[in-house]
């Protein structure tokens, strides 16, 4: 249990949020981070970032900070006082459900070699989960915290957070008092004074996540599908959005057009939700999963159309980066895979242009190397995000991009 003052905090999960909360704390507290990857494990040990975060790798070479990277949960989830789970809960579509098999997995393996640690899930979950295990495990110590992190700005976003929030049971009376510390601990950490802090139920607490990003996704939906609209009708979307956006009740953010929304939580997390309202009457939340399927078919037919196909026999569309964002590693349910799904399913060649892959081929598509030979031999160039080095090519790129964010 957390007390004031030194704690020795175990991280279960070395993606970007275990791993960005780890270097957080570290700065005041022991950290044990734990994770099955070796590659992971020797990476952090020798202050590198396992993951492309430039601010965590600057962070560790920069700061003094009490962090050591382990296979041995056992080891390091006995010593703890407090367990940070931050393992994958991917969503399952054959369930309806996020898989949530990993973090049972953690909360099993604590409660046999330290059953009086307190355990933090910051792994995305389905409203009442933590409630759930609680029960099924009989155990009062466990507590929700959402993550509100953004891919390649994760320590960014916790060194100044939006807000710190964590969820706690209505008993025991001391566990109100873990949330508190448990909260202390992620404001200390932070850079940016005054952070809200909100302490609430866990069930309200899984809510405000699911709730948060199914409305970045309606973002992400609404300008695509404004788009969509301008594209059909030879208008010119920038203008629209800009001329939308300069009211202060919506703003000018998660508003560049694109080819979906994708990544490690809006998909799954607006898929959950929807799971969710599974009896509760809905209409938006269920317009907002189906809107990223048809701006992607949407998306694919102008390619077809740039790549002159059916006309043209077999061209060759060319797909510039899988990756979701500038700074990212991460091709985790990229938008632009969608696309190329859709692709597959005509008589077109495709071919991959992305550096940070190693393999001669992904998901049976081959891929080139050498950009210059990538842009001549593509009939179409597709790009979710629109780059300088495209340039000599531009007449060929098919985009949305048109603010060069986001």
């Amino acid at each position: 249990m957390l007390h004031e003052g030194c704690n020795t905090v175990a991280v279960a999960g070395l993606g970007y949020v275990g791993l960005s909360l780890g270097v957080l704390l570290a700065q005041r507290h022991r950290v044990l981070a734990v994770d099955v990857l070796p590659e992971r494990v020797d990476a952090l040990n020798r202050k590198r970032s396992p993951i492309a975060d430039q601010d965590i790798s600057a962070f560790l070479n920069q700061r003094e900070l009490d962090i050591t990277a382990t296979l041995d949960g056992d080891g390091a989830y006995a010593q703890a006082d407090v367990v940070i789970i931050a393992a994958p809960t991917n969503y399952d579509p054959a369930q309806n459900y996020f898989d949530t098999s990993c973090v049972e997995s953690v909360i099993e393996q604590v409660l046999r070699v330290n059953p009086e640690a307190l355990m933090v899930i910051k792994s995305t979950i389905p409203v009442g989960y933590t409630a759930q295990v609680r029960e099924k495990y009989g155990c009062s110590r466990i507590l929700f915290s959402p993550e509100f992190l953004r891919e390649g700005r994760a320590l960014r976003d916790n060194l100044e957070p939006s807000r710190i929030i964590v969820g706690y049971p209505e008993a025991p009376a001391e566990m109100k008092e873990q949330a508190e510390l448990f909260a202390a601990m992620l404001k200390e950490g932070a850079e940016t004074p005054d952070v809200p802090v909100l302490l609430m139920h866990s069930t309200e607490a899984e809510a405000v996540k699911l709730f948060a990003n199914t409305y970045l996704a309606l973002r992400v939906g609404y300008f695509n599908e404004l788009d969509t609209f301008a594209e059909i009708r030879g208008l010119d979307t920038r203008s629209i959005i800009e001329g939308v956006c300069l009211d202060p009740r919506i703003g000018s953010f998660y508003n560049n057009p694109s080819f979906g929304y994708g990544g490690y939580c809006l998909p799954k997390d607006s898929k959950q939700l929807l799971a969710n309202y599974a009896d509760v009457p809905n209409n938006l939340i269920h317009a907002i999963v189906d809107t990223n399927a048809t701006r992607k078919e949407f998306v694919a037919r102008r390619i077809l159309d740039k790549a002159g196909w059916p006309e043209k026999a077999r061209p060759v569309v060319g797909i510039y980066r899988l990756t979701m964002k500038s700074g990212s590693d991460n091709f985790r349910q990229s938008a632009i895979q969608g696309v190329m799904r859709r692709l597959q399913e005509r008589d077109v060649e495709l071919l991959i242009y992305e550096p940070t892959l190693t393999q001669d081929a992904f998901q049976g598509i081959r891929c080139c190397r050498e950009l210059d030979a990538f842009l001549a031999a593509c009939d179409v160039i597709v790009a979710n995000r629109m780059n300088k080095e495209l340039e000599p090519a531009k007449d060929k790129v098919y985009t949305r991009d048109l603010f060069s964010r986001d």
